[in-house]
């Protein structure tokens, strides 16, 4: 656990954000300042991902301190943060569209405006006229 608690930016139930990175209170998780903007290959931030794999994360309260986090360590946000949750947290990391930029999966997909036709099964089967 981090020495800096007198340093604390934000706390919510689960999460502080102290002038060194994040910390999960509960396991003492620590993601370090200097690694909070770290991106994968294809541009997608790490952290949102890596989070998403750990079954004791709740996505709001993790995406609350990490969208504080950014703020207070002044790194930019951009349209590949909210790609990065989606994909790692599906629509449980988007509850209500807000200032943050986040909207939930199905105002991005939408359903075909016409259904596409089923061609109706065959059942194969012929009967012999007896």
């Amino acid at each position: 656990m981090s020495d800096l608690a007198s340093f604390e930016l934000f706390r919510n139930a689960e999460w502080s954000v102290q002038e060194d990175g994040l910390e999960h209170r509960g396991t003492g998780y620590f993601i370090a300042r200097a690694s909070v903007a770290a991106r994968r290959a294809e541009r997608l931030w790490d952290w949102p991902l890596q989070m998403a794999e750990k079954a004791w994360c709740r996505p709001s309260l993790f995406r609350e301190a990490f969208l504080v986090a950014l703020e207070s360590f002044g790194i930019e946000r951009d349209g590949d943060l909210t790609r990065s949750f989606a994909l790692g947290f599906g629509i449980r990391a988007a509850e209500e569209r807000g200032a943050d930029g986040f909207v939930k999966l199905a105002d991005i997909l939408r359903p075909r405006e016409t259904p596409v036709p089923v061609p109706a099964r065959s059942t194969g089967r012929r009967y012999a006229a007896v």
